[in-house]
């Protein structure tokens, strides 16, 4: 496929309401949803096209909870060049990869016990240096 910039350029639009800017969310939910096959044969990627929908799934899923307009006009603005540039290959497939591969952080999830902490990594019974 040819890379034409403006093909997938779209304008930014300022919503009214979060019912309002649904349709748009869903539009590019959709734009990423479809592209799946596309973006693994675009980068030779050794992925599904499951795998590829399922990230991009999480990715609307853990911003599903906003509800300030403002926010929300501005990762669809985001949404939407990122879109474009994977699908006019301006990203490396480095990126692509560590865009896809990338592990989801749980918000609001801290470690409890002592098991928890060690399995994240980190050091509960650390003590902070003094600063001299």
């Amino acid at each position: 496929m040819t890379t034409i910039p403006a093909r997938l350029a779209k304008r930014a639009v300022t919503h009214v309401s979060v019912a309002a800017a649904r349709p748009d969310v869903l539009a590019l939910y959709r734009d990423f949803y479809r592209a799946a096959p596309e973006i693994c044969d675009l980068y030779a990627i050794d992925i599904p096209p499951s795998l590829v929908r399922a990230r991009f799934r999480q990715e609307f899923e853990r911003n599903k909870h906003i509800s300030d307009v403002k926010v929300l006009d501005v990762l669809l603005l985001k949404g939407r060049q990122e879109y474009q540039e994977i699908m006019n290959t301006w990203k490396m497939r480095a990126q692509l990869l560590a865009l896809i591969m990338a592990p989801i952080e749980r918000q609001g999830e801290h470690p409890t016990g002592f098991l928890d902490a060690f399995y994240s990594g980190k050091d509960a019974l650390a003590v902070a240096p003094l600063s001299p």
